[in-house]
């Protein structure tokens, strides 16, 4: 699932990942935690079903490859976070999931020192999936996401996860702590603009765990960004274009 986040990269990566495995939707994630909306099929690939409605929260699944997604389309209201946080973990309990992956972002002009260094790409892991993937991230080579001091300048040893522009994700994280669930958050530092790259890296570290799709030349490597189906409505990401008639 996304989270509502800077420069919409979780719910991009989300979008790729629903449309090149041809996920059916299975259902909608009701909630009042959402500003309501509705539109066209975003997955339409033929005037037939370019017609159906989607809403702010809808859920895919493709049991072949043991996959619910949750896609969200909207922001959130206004203190309702807690309580989206609160729904969604207890739905994740009540259907017994494996483990929860979190796609999120975080604002890059607000990185400190010791994030400037290497990748872009960052994971947290709450207790309760360490054990089981502790080892593949370190034999991935990834980086774990800093903790920053609570109150710099004030307390230095207090450290703390700060995601800042990445919307429930420290929330929904820490909750997930706390109920013993096995939670991944995998984030990409970046800025508000044409976030489709940061979108198709996101996805492609998503990948290399989990191997949704393979490499056309070699089934053991990881996919390129052109093996990512971009959905038609992404034409549309940034409207409909100037109207002739202005020039």
């Amino acid at each position: 699932m996304p989270a509502v986040s800077v420069g919409n990269v979780g719910q991009l990566a989300v979008d790729l990942v629903i449309f090149t495995l041809d996920m059916p939707k299975v259902g909608y994630f009701y909630t009042d935690c959402l500003v309501p909306m509705v539109g066209n099929n975003p997955y339409a690939t033929a005037e037939e079903n370019s017609t159906e409605l989607s809403i702010n929260a809808e859920v895919y699944s493709l049991p072949s490859k043991k996959l619910v997604v949750l896609q969200i389309r909207s922001p959130f209201v206004k203190n309702k976070y807690r309580s989206f946080c609160q729904t969604v973990l207890s739905w994740v309990k009540s259907s017994r999931c494996a483990k929860v992956i979190l796609l999120s972002s975080s604002h890059a002009y607000q990185r400190d020192d010791q994030q400037l260094h290497g990748t872009p790409l960052r994971y947290l892991l709450s207790p309760a999936i360490q054990k089981t993937a502790g080892d593949l991230m370190q034999r991935l080579n990834w980086k774990e996401m800093e903790k920053v001091a609570a109150y710099p300048g004030v307390n230095d040893a207090e450290m703390v996860v700060h995601i800042p522009g990445g919307g429930i994700t420290t929330l929904l994280f820490s909750e997930s702590c706390s109920n013993e669930i096995q939670m991944a958050v995998l984030l990409k530092f970046c800025s508000e603009g044409d976030n489709i790259p940061d979108a198709l890296a996101l996805v492609n570290y998503l990948n290399e765990w989990l191997q949704l799709i393979k490499s056309e030349q070699n089934s053991d490597a990881p996919a390129t960004p052109s093996q990512w189906k971009i959905p038609h409505s992404w034409r549309l990401l940034f409207g409909s274009g100037l109207p002739a008639a202005l020039f």
